[in-house]
């Protein structure tokens, strides 16, 4: 939990950071030639440290499974604090990069090895998700909102810097922290909490430490891809593609959509704070500085899926995931088509819609994490966590250059039928699980 907390921070405070990067950055130097920076090229630079978060996931869930999660969570979380330093650190584009890379590679290990170890050693798997969930949404939603309230009165490099300490701490905690990770692999049937395959696998085929299953070579490692996607598996991981395009395409550039609607313009801090705290802050009353509501409102909807991860980790304890995917995709796509239309209602609309909007789309992550569960083998758990956040965080990061550019050339309703697109492709694949 303190993990999928922080993964999460980072991850999405990079969005609130971009607005400051658009009016730092006017050129993105490559040495033989010069780049403008524009949506599109922005949500190419993200996409690179986006796409390093899924990709490497794959390679993290073979070592999962061949090394338990405790020793990878540790090193995911030293390898983020120095990625946020590296950013503070960044005097362009480039570098800005380079840095959300080295975030990427040490934040793909995260998924494939804490999913793993919730799948593979809690007994009630749904609650686990739920709980397990709920901590991410915490960092998702209070990681932008302590950027943001620290962006009121420092510069955005010297943020960055502070927000790489949680990191250290969370990685000296993993270090000195000792469980048996298939505790509910051992279990037997009782330990499985539903799950359509595990109730039949034994502590001999399931492996009796973190270092008892996995892959040592590369046909292994093909012959064990080859059992995963010869099953119905191949049809969850095309669902999970399906959520992170939308996931990533919805939330990458949403503060900068909103700074463009009514309601939403730029506030004074004088005007907003009272006195005390303007002198706690070092604010003069006659002091320029703005809120951006936006931001606000991001982390407002961001938070909000605490609920959701909750409710839809607890679900899968109680119904078929199946239903849940397509109940949860199907809402997903006609949430998002009425987003602009609440928007030109006010405020009052957008917030209720966006609150319904947040608590759906982090309500579908649990019941996508126990989804893959059910579709896969216990042995093969982390390698199977490795292929889908490959799908969810590696393709999906596609959906941050989807949604530059399609701002870039177009405009928000056409990227708002985009991101319905992918939701209903989802609920789709949910559909046809349910009828095998």
């Amino acid at each position: 939990m303190v993990a999928h907390a922080l993964v999460h921070t980072y991850e999405l405070a990079v969005p609130i950071f971009l607005p400051i990067w658009l009016a730092e950055f006017s050129v993105i130097d490559l040495g033989v030639t010069q780049l403008a920076v524009t949506t599109a090229t922005l949500g190419a630079a993200v996409t690179v440290g986006y796409g390093l978060f899924g990709v490497g996931a794959l390679p993290a869930g073979v070592l999962v499974d061949r090394y338990g999660s405790r020793r990878l969570i540790a090193g995911c979380l030293l390898g983020m604090a120095g990625s946020f330093v590296a950013l503070g650190l960044a005097p362009g584009v480039p570098t800005i990069a380079l840095a959300l890379a080295v975030w990427g590679v040490a934040a793909s290990v995260y998924h494939p090895a804490g999913l793993a170890l919730v799948s593979k050693g809690v007994r009630e798997r749904g609650t686990g998700f739920a709980y397990h969930g709920v901590a991410g949404n915490l960092g998702i939603g209070l990681g932008p909102l302590a950027a943001t309230v620290l962006l009121l009165v420092l510069e955005w490099r010297t943020v960055a810097l502070l927000l790489a300490a949680p990191a250290l701490l969370g990685a000296v905690y993993a270090v000195r922290a000792r469980f048996d990770e298939t505790a509910a692999v051992d279990s037997g049937a009782a330990a499985d909490g539903g799950s359509r395959e595990d109730a039949a696998e034994s502590t001999d085929d399931a492996g009796g430490g973190p270092g008892a299953g996995g892959v040592d070579s590369l046909a292994e490692f093909l012959g064990e891809s080859r059992r995963l996607f010869a099953s119905a598996f191949a049809l969850v991981f095309a669902l999970v593609m399906c959520s992170g395009l939308y996931y990533r395409g919805f939330l990458t550039f949403l503060p900068e959509l909103l700074d463009d609607l009514p309601g939403f313009g730029p506030v004074r801090v004088a005007a907003v704070l009272p006195g005390p705290l303007l002198d706690a802050l070092g604010v003069a009353v006659g002091d320029g500085r703005t809120l951006a509501p936006s931001r606000y409102f991001y982390s407002a909807l961001l938070l909000v899926g605490v609920i959701g991860q909750y409710a839809g980790g607890k679900l899968t304890d109680r119904v078929p995931v199946e239903y849940g995917i397509v109940g949860g995709f199907g809402a997903l796509a006609v949430l998002v088509l009425l987003f602009l239309p609440a928007a030109a209602l006010g405020v009052w609309p957008l917030l209720a819609l966006g609150g319904a909007l947040g608590v759906v789309m982090f309500g579908v992550q649990p019941i996508n994490q126990a989804t893959i569960a059910e579709y896969s083998p216990a042995d093969a758990r982390g390698l199977s966590y490795g292929f889908s956040y490959l799908g969810i965080f590696g393709v999906g990061a596609l959906g941050a250059t989807v949604a530059g550019t399609v701002l870039t050339v177009a405009s928000p309703p056409a990227l708002f039928a985009v991101l319905a697109a992918f939701a209903a492709a989802a609920a789709t694949i949910g559909f046809v699980l349910l009828r095998r």
